[in-house]
């Protein structure tokens, strides 16, 4: 995500200290297309998808209001290339999540995977947003989206899999856990970004602590007790 750009302060004329505008960022080795990514990232995190213009990108980025068009024509490109951004960093984190989980244990493998997935959720709400939903972007022409959302989905199959061969679930209807899981975690990041948790009292600092509770509730609900 771009640096957000640094503010310095001067001496006016009266001695009173004023603000200089943010400084324009630089893009290095011509990369503008990962800037003006970068920039509707932070514009999107700041105001959601309404908040971003290609030529607010432009302005944020630091180049002339023309110079992005080569790249993104119009907004729903631009935003094409940001949902494309936020799926590969979400991929990221559930990628370091099961890097972190011995490859034995598959139920622990399938919670690294659950509690990844909505932590990110919970602390990136509008990036999840973007790239979860199809309304601000073209779902078609997202290659990147869905081979990082393929990656995803395999392994968590596989993670699901490799319980089953080793007899730790009460079903071996592989496709049922996996869509109980999914809509399970998806749920709930749903209703957190949709502002649900208040109406079921669950204070924001609440959230990830109850994220853990519903993941380890859903665990031992597939598992197959001894």
């Amino acid at each position: 995500m771009g640096k957000a750009a640094t503010r310095s302060v001067k001496k006016a004329s009266g001695g009173k200290p004023t603000a200089i505008p943010p400084a324009r960022r630089d893009y290095h080795h011509g990369n503008l297309r990962q800037a003006l990514i970068d920039a509707a990232l932070e514009l999107l995190r700041e105001g959601g998808g309404d908040a971003v213009s290609v030529r607010e990108a432009a302005r944020r980025a630091g180049v002339s209001p023309g110079a992005p068009f080569r790249h993104f024509p119009t907004k729903t490109a631009l935003m094409t290339a940001v949902a494309e951004e936020s799926m590969h960093r979400f991929r990221g984190e559930i990628d370091a999540a099961l890097e972190q989980t011995p490859a034995s244990d598959p139920l622990r493998r399938l919670r690294a995977i659950a509690l990844a997935y909505l932590r990110w959720a919970i602390r990136n709400p509008a990036y999840f947003e973007v790239h979860s939903t199809q309304r601000l972007f073209d779902f078609d022409t997202a290659a990147t989206l869905h081979a990082d959302d393929a990656h995803i989905r395999a392994a968590t199959r596989e993670t699901v899999a490799e319980a089953a061969r080793q007899g730790l679930l009460r079903s071996n209807d592989l496709d049922v856990v996996q869509i109980a899981g999914r809509a399970m975690v998806y749920g709930f990041a749903r209703m957190k970004i949709d502002g649900h948790f208040a109406r079921w009292g669950i204070a924001e600092k609440r959230a990830e602590s109850m994220a853990e509770a519903v993941v380890d509730l859903f665990i031992d609900g597939i598992s197959k007790r001894p």
